[in-house]
């Protein structure tokens, strides 16, 4: 699927990219990209092998990939590679960059030199890391992610309630406990080998792109390996951009999003802040002959009445002014929500004006 941007070439949406990433990224069009989540090589600097007790040889991250010949080239790598991703995202664009010890530190650097505005460090702590064999350190039990905006000015996307309610009602930390990938999840190549030695669970990928994408946005990943940001994006019913220079991996991406199905419309639904929904006037309701004026509204509490009037104000007792002003006039208080806080009557029952308000959201919606 291709999508034109204007004034721009086509964006090759929901591909997987042969190529450089710098190469590539340079060649699309600027301000394009809503997110970008990057995993970039660690620069692990192993020496030599490393063996479990048994003397079986662990298979770690010795792929050519991950090697640079000093600090200083990994670190040119990296500032050229973030200042393609930058020149692709939107004005309000994000990206998530992540990381080990090895790494994550220099990469923070580059970020803020490029003019990228930190948001948050976000740590994943593996609930079954990869115990410490020689027993010289601390088991390496998490890697961090970087959140930051395009700029300082960004209005960045940051779905709260959603990750609240991922959360079970508690608002979402920064530190995230989430097992790395075994078992079914594990992609293998031809031989039963791991496919890639730092494949990222789904879950991980899941929570960043609940909390800062919505549907339809398009999210770039420039070190695309077995493309589980490829995945877990057409899950959420995301558009997606991978770029990979490994063939092999490639192969195991394409094979493995191919498989991948789509959530209905219903379920790509988030929970969304109150804040973040239309607004509605309170006289809206009275225009629309929801309710009439001189129609009486009830306090939740019972204590307190009021008369609409036909300019959407409220009269009650030695007080005239809005359903907030009103509402907090009679409670002697400083503030208060009017929409929470009057009721109206219907065959009897007493029902909050709010169900109004929300019956009027739903309608814009459709």
């Amino acid at each position: 699927m291709t999508k034109h941007v204007k004034g721009a070439e086509a964006l090759p949406l929901n591909q997987i990219i042969a190529g450089d990433c710098i190469d590539v990224m340079n060649s699309l069009p600027a301000g394009s990209v809503d997110l970008i989540f990057a995993d970039p090589p660690y620069n692990l600097q192993l020496k030599g092998e490393l063996h479990r007790p048994d003397n079986s040889k662990v298979d770690a991250v010795d792929d050519h990939w991950d090697q640079f010949n000093s600090f200083r080239a990994y670190d040119e790598f990296t500032t050229a590679w973030l200042k393609a991703a930058r020149r692709l995202l939107k004005p309000n664009g994000a990206i998530w960059v992540i990381g080990s010890y090895h790494n994550i530190f220099r990469v923070g650097t580059s970020l803020q030199n490029e003019g990228f505005w930190i948001l948050n460090d976000v740590v994943w702590r593996k609930s079954n890391p990869m115990p410490n064999f020689r027993g010289k350190r601390f088991t390496n039990a998490h890697e961090t992610m970087i959140w930051a905006g395009k700029s300082e000015d960004s209005k960045y996307t940051f779905n709260y309630e959603a990750l609240k309610a991922l959360n079970e009602g508690i608002q979402m930390r920064s530190d995230w406990v989430l097992p790395i990938c075994t078992g079914h999840e594990r992609l293998k190549d031809d031989q039963g080998d791991k496919a890639h030695p730092t494949q990222k669970p789904e879950s991980l990928l899941h929570r960043v792109l609940v909390g800062s994408t919505n549907p339809g946005d398009v999210i770039l990943d420039p070190f695309f390996g077995t493309g589980t940001t490829g995945a877990v994006a057409k899950m959420l019913g995301r558009e997606y951009i991978g770029i990979e220079r490994e063939a092999a991996y490639r192969k195991v991406a394409e094979k493995r999003i191919a498989s991948v199905r789509k959530f209905d419309r219903e379920a790509l639904a988030v929970s969304t802040s109150k804040r973040a929904e239309p607004r509605v006037p309170f006289g809206q309701l009275v225009e629309r002959g929801m309710l009439r004026p001189g129609e009486e509204l009830y306090s939740m509490n019972k204590r307190h009445k009021a008369k609409v009037r036909a300019d959407g104000t409220l009269i009650g007792d030695d007080i005239k002014g809005s359903i907030h002003q009103v509402g907090a006039h009679l409670e002697g208080a400083p503030s208060c929500n009017g929409w929470t806080y009057w009721c109206f009557k219907r065959e009897g029952k007493v029902v909050p004006i709010d169900v109004l308000r929300q019956q009027i959201r739903a309608e814009m919606h459709d």
